[in-house]
């Protein structure tokens, strides 16, 4: 019945509207911080009547004009009437270090209320007064103590601002003198004053930026230097400091570095040679990494070396003599832990060579090869035993390892496999070697695998295909121009291996390796050819520095090693990768001494962060493993899209999974593991969708 009422009620109403021309209304109200009273139940009549009423509310703290609990607006010509509003309802404190007559009162928004602040105290800003808004004080009803420019003391530096007094807040500049910055490296530093006064007090330090080093190099990552920092540095191969030294510090003080980083050449002493015995270059003088080869005069026959090599430490090997007759050798002696690797024989000639391999589980240090030199055989080599095993088996993405069972020794090998849809791109066979694992293959999506381009060819080469671009694991045959013999290259996952190569190159072997200082006797007379290596075993109480092996390069021998006296001491720290120390590098540590490292931003931390020094030596220290760079160009490419929307990360940290999703109308075309991806030493293997 009620409902037929309104009916008949909306009804006149129009009719009304057509026949006695337009009736006015109003819509529903907004109220900030308000609402209608019953508002469900208006809602259904909306809009209305000119002559109707409604009632609204405020929220806590807030009160209509009229400080009523609900307050009744009405409908006419003009809208609503009162305006319907809600003010903010501000309650004022007694004042903290200041006075106000309203106190204890409460105001109504747009009500300014004035404040008397004690002596040597202000409002926020400076102001007088504050006013009741609608999201309550303009600012805090409170008095704080200024700050004063007397209250500064800057140590090699003024501040610039001219006023005497600040107030809360306020941000000051301040600079240092020439020579001096901030404890961060700038120039100008910033204080603020605060409730209890400044922040802090101005500090200028004295600084050093990096010096010219001259035919040296640094140590460490650090571009500038505070007052009595250090910094050491190294000089370059075939120089040495003033003092015979290779390496060296200089300290920043008041006046600047305490000298500059300078390395001077070394030269090794003319050579005093035998009458019958030539030797060239012929030179004035002779410095670090040059060579000297030797023949004998009138037929004779050399006994020792063909070369030499300069060194920092002098010539090494000994030179050669030359003699009318030499003597044959017996049989080879027998290796410890090792073996001859060819067919003994009972005797052999003048300067013949034999070559020696070391039992599984042991590593040859010092020249493989052992000489004839008129009637005696030259130094064994010392087959080491490795202690260090490799206990995990290793994951190789999209494949696994055949069962085998742990522990690894050296020399032990496995053998990988990739998944189905997966080709392998390496060695299919890792090796355990002093405790780490040679390097893993990779599997690669077979239907990603990229092709060889014939434009990277080398220009001077020759091929009778006429294809433009060759599948993994094509297999060419080539010739350089001018050249008859035929060489072959692979296709492998979008590379030539090897790559064609027509440059004439002519590669010296370099002299018998050097028996370095320290070092366990390894004289010899052989020649190694480029990329030959020899491994360095110290005597007793020496540990090797640097390198553990040197290597034949360009028919000389390098990255030497020393071999350091461990009996109170450790040098500094090894070197590592995108990372650094976290404390003062010192030039010698005593035992049991222990540093942190840290890597670069975006590397991730593998190992411990912490060594310490045990017998001379450092124990293993940690690397830092490149984070994936997940890039827009890539995903592009490959029609894909990181899965969650919210994921912003360029970033990716190894060990970290990224998920990806095939973009808007492309389907994937690789596995869905894929789409599930790890980061691996800063490499991601994107899915594919077509």
């Amino acid at each position: 019945m009620i409902g037929m009422l309104l009916l008949i009620n909306v009804i006149l109403i129009l009719w009304v509207s057509t026949v006695a021309g337009p009736v006015r209304f109003c819509n529903l109200p907004e109220i900030n911080h308000g609402i209608l009273y019953d508002q469900k139940r208006y809602k259904p009549f909306l809009p209305v009547h000119i002559g109707k009423f409604l009632y609204y509310s405020c929220e806590y703290n807030y009160v209509s004009p009229s400080k009523s609990f609900l307050t009744r607006i009405n409908c006419t010509e003009e809208g609503w009437s009162p305006t319907p509003k809600c003010l903010r309802e501000c309650y004022f404190p007694s004042v903290e270090n200041g006075y106000s007559l309203s106190s204890g009162k409460i105001h109504l928004e747009g009500e300014t209320v004035q404040i008397d602040c004690d002596l040597g105290y202000n409002l926020q800003h400076n102001e007088h007064t504050i006013t009741c808004a609608e999201s309550g004080w303009s600012s805090p009803p409170k008095c704080t103590k200024k700050c004063s420019q007397s209250d500064i003391v800057v140590e090699n530096g003024f501040v610039t601002e001219k006023e005497r007094v600040y107030y809360l807040n306020k941000e000051i500049q301040f600079k240092c003198k020439p020579g001096y910055s901030t404890i961060d490296g700038r120039t100008t530093g910033t204080i603020t004053c605060l409730e209890n006064g400044w922040s802090t007090q101005p500090v200028c330090i004295k600084y050093c930026v990096m010096p010219e080093f001259v035919n040296a190099r640094k140590k460490g990552n650090t571009r500038w230097f505070k007052f009595n920092d250090k910094l050491d540095y190294e000089c370059n191969d075939g120089y040495e400091s003033r003092d015979g030294s290779t390496t060296g510090s200089i300290v920043c003080g008041e006046g600047g570095w305490s000298h500059l980083p300078m390395c001077y050449e070394i030269e090794c002493p003319l050579p005093l040679l035998e009458e019958n015995v030539n030797a060239y270059p012929k030179q004035e003088k002779y410095k670090v990494g040059d060579v000297l080869k030797f023949s004998c005069r009138q037929k004779l026959i050399r006994v020792g070396p063909d070369s030499i090599q300069c060194y920092q430490f002098g010539w090494s090997p000994n030179f050669p003599t030359c003699k009318g007759q030499v003597q044959s050798c017996g049989p080879p002696p027998q290796l410890p832990n090792g073996k001859i690797k060819f067919i003994r024989k009972e005797e052999y000639g003048h300067s013949e060579v034999v070559e020696y391999d070391c039992n599984p589980s042991f590593l040859m240090k010092g020249p493989n090869k052992i000489q004839c030199m008129d009637g005696e055989w030259t130094t064994l080599p010392t087959c080491v035993e490795q202690v260090k095993t490799c206990e995990d088996i290793p994951k190789l993405n999209h494949g696994y390892v055949l069962p085998s069972v742990p522990p690894f020794r050296h020399g032990d090998s496995l053998e990988l496999k990739c998944t189905n849809a997966y080709t392998m791109i390496g060695n299919k066979r890792i090796t355990c070697v002093s405790g780490v694992w040679t390097q893993l293959p990779k599997c690669v999506a077979t239907d990603q695998l990229k092709m060889c381009k014939r434009s990277k060819l080398y220009t001077k080469v020759m091929f009778r295909s006429h294809l433009y671009e060759f599948n993994h694991n094509t297999t060419i045959n080539y010739r350089c121009f001018g050249k008859q013999k035929y060489m072959q290259t692979v296709c492998i996952n979008g590379k030539w291996d090897p790559e064609p190569d027509c440059t004439e190159k002519e590669t010296q072997p370099c002299p018998p390796p050097p028996q370095i200082p320290n070092a366990q006797n390894m004289i010899t007379t052989v020649n190694y050819q480029d990329g030959e290596k020899v491994a360095v075993l110290c005597k007793e109480n020496y540990l090797l520095r640097e390198a553990k092996e040197i290597m034949c390069k360009n028919g000389r021998w390098q990255s030497l090693p020393r071999c350091i006296d461990y009996t109170e001491n450790c040098g500094p720290p090894p070197y590592i990768s995108n990372g650094d120390i976290t404390s003062f590098q010192l030039k010698d540590y005593p035992p049991g001494s222990t540093v942190e490292y840290h890597c670069q931003s975006f590397y991730e931390l593998q190992g411990s962060a912490n060594v310490t020094c045990r017998n001379g030596q450092w124990s293993e220290p940690p690397r830092c493993i490149d984070a994936c760079i997940i890039s827009e160009e890539d995903m592009n490419k490959n029609n894909i899209q990181l899965k969650w929307k919210n994921d912003k990360k360029l970033y990716v940290k190894t060990g970290d999974f990224v998920d990806f999703d095939c973009k808007e109308t492309y389907k994937a075309k690789t596995p869905s593991q894929s789409f599930h991806t790890m980061c691996q030493e800063g490499e991601v293997e994107y899915p594919r969708c077509e």
